[in-house]
């Protein structure tokens, strides 16, 4: 009779312990960013990003050849596209194509937080 053995690559991490890395970028204010789960962890696919954007700050206006699909954990904000800025609330989900020039702001008086996914092969670290 054999055995068989499973082995998992399961990463489990709490999310307050990946490294915030603030947004140096012309256009971004009080924008920071942790890069949860990338090629590092041997993910092939996906990056996962969470993103943090202070009360009055906003992602750079910007586009890349790229989708995204985000998650809203926390606080209220817009997202700019095709010249208008949709109210985003806590649990609201969008994706964004490629190509597509957009731009998140924060209107509320705490953090805007959310969750941000994009192809591993276009995730820097």
């Amino acid at each position: 009779m054999g055995f068989i053995i499973y082995v998992f690559r399961v990463k489990i991490t709490n999310v307050n312990q990946v490294p915030l890395e603030k947004i140096e970028m012309p256009g971004a204010n009080g924008c920071a960013y942790r890069v949860a789960i990338s090629r590092r962890d041997g993910a092939p696919n996906f990056a996962m990003r969470i993103f943090e954007v202070a009360s009055g700050g906003h992602t750079p206006l910007h586009q890349h050849p790229y989708e995204h699909e985000v998650f809203i954990l926390d606080g209220t904000g817009t997202i700019w596209h095709d010249g208008n800025e949709v109210a985003l609330k806590s649990a609201d989900v969008l994706f964004v194509p490629a190509d597509e020039k957009h731009q998140f702001k924060n209107t509320g008086s705490g953090t805007l937080k959310f969750i941000c996914l994009i192809p591993a092969e276009f995730q820097k670290c």
